[in-house]
C-alpha cells in the first residue's frame, strides 16, 4: 500500500501509484460483491425468459412453433448425427418450462444455485443443438458458473431465508 507520497515539485500530479490506488478502489466500490451477483443473475435470467416466453400459447399451454422446432428443426448434434430429438413435444414442453421456471428463480435468487444449474444444462442442450453459437453460449456458462460458485449475494430471497434461519439458531 502508498503511504504519504508527496507530489513531485513544481508538478501538479499525485505519483502514479497513488492513481493506480485510487483508481483501483473506486472500481472496486463500483463493482460490489452483491451487484455484480444481482446483475448476473439478471443477465442470465433474460434470454432465457425472452425464449421460454415465445414457446407458450396458453398457460401449460404450448404454441405450434415450439413443437415444430423440437420436431423438425432442431437437432443434437452429436458424434455420428445430427439427431433428431426423442419425444419432441415432451422436450419443447420441458425447455419452455426451464426457459421460465428457472429465470423467475434467479431473479428472485430464490434456489438460486440448483437454478444456475438448470441454466447450465439447458446451455449444454442449446450448444449441442446450435453448436455454431459458442460464443454466446459460452457467456451463460460463464454466468451460470460463477452464480453456483459465488451464491445469489445479498440482494436475494435465498440470503434473507438463510439470515432467518441463522437468527433462530
Amino acid at each position: 500500500m502508498i503511504t504519504d507520497q508527496r507530489m513531485p515539485a513544481g508538478g501538479s500530479l499525485p505519483p502514479l501509484g497513488l492513481l493506480v490506488e485510487k483508481a483501483s478502489r473506486l472500481v472496486q466500490t463500483i463493482a460490489a460483491h452483491s451487484l455484480v451477483q444481482l446483475v448476473l443473475r439478471l443477465a442470465l435470467a433474460v434470454p432465457f425468459w425472452r425464449s421460454g416466453i415465445l414457446k407458450w400459447g396458453g398457460f401449460l399451454k404450448l404454441n405450434d412453433t415450439a413443437v415444430t422446432l423440437f420436431t423438425d428443426e432442431f437437432m443434437l448434434h452429436l458424434p455420428g448425427g445430427p439427431y433428431h430429438y426423442p419425444a419432441p413435444a415432451v422436450m419443447a414442453f420441458l425447455s419452455g418450462c426451464g426457459e421460465i421456471m428457472f429465470p423467475i428463480l434467479l431473479v428472485l435468487g430464490l434456489g438460486t444455485r440448483f437454478a444456475a444449474l438448470g441454466l447450465l444444462f439447458m446451455t449444454v442442450i442449446v450448444e449441442l443443438t446450435v453448436p455454431d453459437g459458442w460464443p454466446v453460449h459460452i457467456t451463460w456458462a460463464a454466468m451460470a458458473l460463477g452464480i453456483m460458485a459465488y451464491g445469489p449475494g445479498r440482494v436475494s430471497l435465498d440470503h434473507l431465508i438463510g439470515r432467518a434461519l441463522s437468527s433462530e439458531r
